[in-house]
């Protein structure tokens, strides 16, 4: 199923995982829905990317949604979250958080502090074309 948008990409999804397996494969599956797909393998990378902290200093890319791991070293995907929900520029952005651990705290946690949604790892295409549709109808 492929989400329909006025040209292929419309659509920009910021990835972080610190796997490259699981960010190799989200990006395959975000990709097969004509999503445009920039990875990172960290969230302080992620946080530079988006203007949000030193670094990068080129102009911060239009991001539709982001899809963070929770476990990563130096910050979590739940630090990540917290710090783009506290933005004003940045808090709209739908923050999807990934998990290969079913922690209900954790989840509640989450999704208290604002993301759209927690999935649990391993990812499913059908996972993806759900967060698709919830983001068009955002739109």
């Amino acid at each position: 199923m492929s989400c329909s948008f006025s040209s292929s990409g419309d659509m920009h999804v910021l990835a972080v995982d610190d796997s490259s397996v699981d960010r190799k494969l989200l990006e395959m599956m975000l990709k097969s829905n004509d999503y445009r797909v920039t990875t990172v393998e960290s969230a302080k990378t992620a946080l530079e990317l988006l203007g949000l902290e030193k670094g990068l200093s080129h102009k911060r890319p239009k991001v539709n949604m982001i899809i963070t791991d929770y476990c990563m070293p130096d910050m979590t995907g739940f630090d990540l979250l917290k710090r783009i929900k506290e933005s004003s520029v940045l808090k709209e952005i739908p923050v999807v958080i990934v998990s290969s651990e079913n922690v209900p705290t954790r989840i509640n946690s989450c999704l208290e502090e604002g993301a759209e949604d927690f999935l649990l790892k391993p990812l499913r295409q059908s996972d993806v074309s759900r967060l698709c549709n919830r983001v068009v109808r955002m739109s």
